[in-house]
């Protein structure tokens, strides 16, 4: 029989229990403590005098009425302080081979680790590789085509990561401190989220895009039913920059900046099928260049974590540590200037390292974003689209803000669009 002992400070001495336990089945063995169990369902403890903190028992659900020498009143005014619980088998109790039956389960050495946990951690690292080879050979043939295909594959992507995001919103950890929108708004916003990246393409800028879907939101959340609150307006629109507006600056970068980069010789040799060599353009390599550089940046963060990593970054993501963030911040770097001498884009070394340093510092700042509503949110991670790697949000995060960065950085900082 299961029994739980809550102690706080009192003197004992023989003790009787009165009707705790009405099974005859289990009798209780007779060790350093003398226990005797008569026909009159009355238990009887005694023990030499000892000192310990509070007693209270619950036997197999029954309830305590009456304890010799110490009023019911004591138990229900003081908070349980201690709680020691004991497993009743015959020849076990109060005895130290219970001690060794519990320890024999966990015989495994300090420091070493599970053979099903590495089983389970091998499995997931076996997913993560699998997918994440799948994806990026996926996304790199939607990047070299190009046009409507890259921005419809976008379009689907920033309509599950605006669905995630809104789900994040929803959840208790959120939920709690504020009103969520309701869900028919939430489905909206995801709608135009998905809209926004086809209107881009289509008008060439996204300014009256923007302004039309917040509109139309706005207006959304005025004719709920419900009094409105101040909070579902912020968080929708807050999704709709986010999820919405920010990705369609990828859009800008690979399809707007057409201007030729035809300085090397796979620009000029470019195959027909894939447009010829005019569709190598500033944009296509700029994205392959910033693809390629968050990538390396996340990767020498991770390695340089795990094998330098002792100062903490920031509270918001706690295993992210200075010394992983150095070796991003060399790997991102190092990434750009190796491809800007290979695809002969920018031309200058200095714009390329400038390059690479907005591409880290892009997707550090998304990627804590991401991780501060996921702790807002309670949960892990933002879904479980994609087996080993979470939801869409876990893996875009750190691209969110550095499409906006880098296509600013082009336009407006390199002369000549840096050909």
């Amino acid at each position: 029989m299961a029994s739980s002992i809550d102690f706080d400070r009192f003197k004992v001495i023989p003790l009787s229990l009165t009707s705790i336990c009405s099974c005859h089945s289990h009798h209780l063995p007779s060790t350093s403590s003398q226990f005797h169990h008569s026909s009159t369902r009355t238990l009887s403890l005694s023990r030499p005098r000892c000192s310990i903190s509070r007693i209270g028992l619950f036997l197999d659900g029954s309830r305590v009425t009456e304890v010799s020498g110490i009023p019911r009143s004591i138990f229900l005014k003081h908070p349980r302080i201690i709680t020691a619980v004991a497993r009743a088998e015959p020849g076990h109790l109060f005895d130290d081979e219970s001690k060794e039956e519990v320890n024999k389960h966990n015989s495994t050495p300090a420091g070493e680790i599970p053979t099903s946990e590495l089983k389970e951690k091998n499995s997931q690292l076996k997913k993560r590789v699998v997918f994440g080879l799948g994806m990026g050979i996926l996304v790199g043939g939607v990047v070299l085509t190009g046009g409507w295909v890259f921005t419809v594959a976008l379009a689907a992507a920033v309509f599950v990561g605006a669905r995630e995001y809104f789900e994040l919103v929803r959840s208790r950890g959120i939920a709690d401190g504020m009103t969520p929108p309701p869900r028919y708004v939430s489905r909206v916003c995801s709608v135009i989220c998905a809209l926004m990246p086809v209107v881009t393409l289509y008008l060439g800028h996204i300014d009256v895009s923007v302004t039309s879907a917040a509109f139309v939101v706005a207006m959304a959340l005025l004719m709920q039913r419900r009094i409105p609150r101040f909070a579902q307006l912020t968080s929708a629109m807050f999704g709709l920059f986010y999820c919405g507006y920010l990705p369609c600056f990828w859009v800008k970068l690979r399809c707007g900046l057409a201007v030729p980069a035809l300085n090397t010789r796979l620009g000029a040799s470019w195959p027909i099928i894939l447009g010829g060599p005019t569709q190598w353009t500033v944009g296509l390599v700029a994205t392959l260049i910033s693809i390629s550089s968050i990538i390396a940046a996340d990767t020498f963060a991770f390695v340089g974590g795990k094998a330098f990593g002792r100062t903490p970054l920031t509270n918001i993501s706690p295993k992210k540590t200075w010394e992983g963030a150095l070796a991003g911040l060399g790997g991102c770097i190092a990434t750009s200037v190796v491809l800007s001498r290979t695809f002969c884009w920018p031309t200058s070394t200095l714009s390329a390292v400038a390059f690479g340093f907005l591409n880290f510092f892009g997707s550090l700042f998304g990627d804590l974003t991401e991780s501060m509503i996921k702790r807002d949110a309670g949960v892990k991670d933002s879904g479980s689209l994609i087996p080993g790697h979470g939801g869409i949000l876990d893996r875009v995060d750190s691209y969110i803000f550095t499409g906006a960065l880098a296509y600013s950085f082009v336009k407006m900082l390199l002369p000549l669009y840096g050909v």
